[in-house]
């Protein structure tokens, strides 16, 4: 187990999780601990398809545990990277098998929209999917949620993995570089993090509401150029 005083630090910084995250997340990081490179894997596979989970939280523990020795710093940040592929396979795959045409049917049967608009959404994300998916891995929350949009819109899969890979190996050793250079104090870089992440958020929407707006642009040129 790690030193208590390590432990004592992990439940510091999960204390603005909710209960039952605050534990999982504590459990993960024991897994972790325990586990090596392939507890390191599945702590942010989970991460990947629960979202609650704080990634801010194990990577730079995990990076923290490469510099006691317990594992070196590639193979945890492979191992998170792997982790991070197999969660966002299982989200592309899970929503790619629900498919659009499912979610066409859904739409005609809902009042005030049509298939036609999701088609629509659904060419937007794929002339702008490989870009959502690089700039959503390192989006606190949207790391995990931009897989499915990515299914649904049948993003081609070795696209998809590509995108992925490099986001979240960027992110990865990001946050494992940072415990593994703080040693015991890895759990300070936390508001840093913060810091950052709100500065990517602040960029992120306004290219995406930039976008957006050239959509909703060509979409009103091309309903007036269908008027007679």
């Amino acid at each position: 187990m790690y030193p208590t005083h390590i432990i004592m630090a992990a439940s510091s910084c999960t204390t603005e999780q909710s209960g039952i995250i605050g534990t999982i997340t504590e459990w993960l990081v024991e897994v972790m601990h325990q586990a090596g490179g392939v507890g390191v894997a599945l702590a942010i596979a989970l991460e990947s398809i629960f979202p609650p989970i704080p990634s801010e939280v194990i990577l730079p523990l995990a990076g923290f545990t490469a510099s006691q020795g317990k594992i070196g710093l590639i193979e945890a940040i492979i191992a998170a990277t792997i982790g991070s592929l197999l969660g966002a396979w299982t989200l592309y795959g899970v929503s790619r098998w629900i498919g659009i045409e499912r979610l066409e049917r859904i739409a005609n049967r809902i009042p005030g929209v049509n298939a036609r608009d999701l088609a629509k959404a659904d060419h937007w994300f794929e002339r702008y999917g490989t870009w959502s998916v690089l700039i959503g891995r390192v989006i606190p929350v949207v790391r995990s949620l931009i897989s499915i949009p990515a299914g649904l819109g049948a993003m081609n899969f070795w696209s998809f993995t590509a995108w992925t890979f490099l986001g979240s190996a960027v992110w990865n050793s990001l946050l494992i570089g940072f415990g593994f250079g703080l040693g015991e104090q890895w759990c300070s870089i936390l508001g840093v993090i913060g810091i950052m992440e709100d500065t990517v958020i602040i960029v992120a929407i306004v290219v995406i509401a930039l976008m957006i707006g050239l959509w909703v642009r060509n979409l009103v040129r091309e309903h007036r150029s269908q008027k007679p």
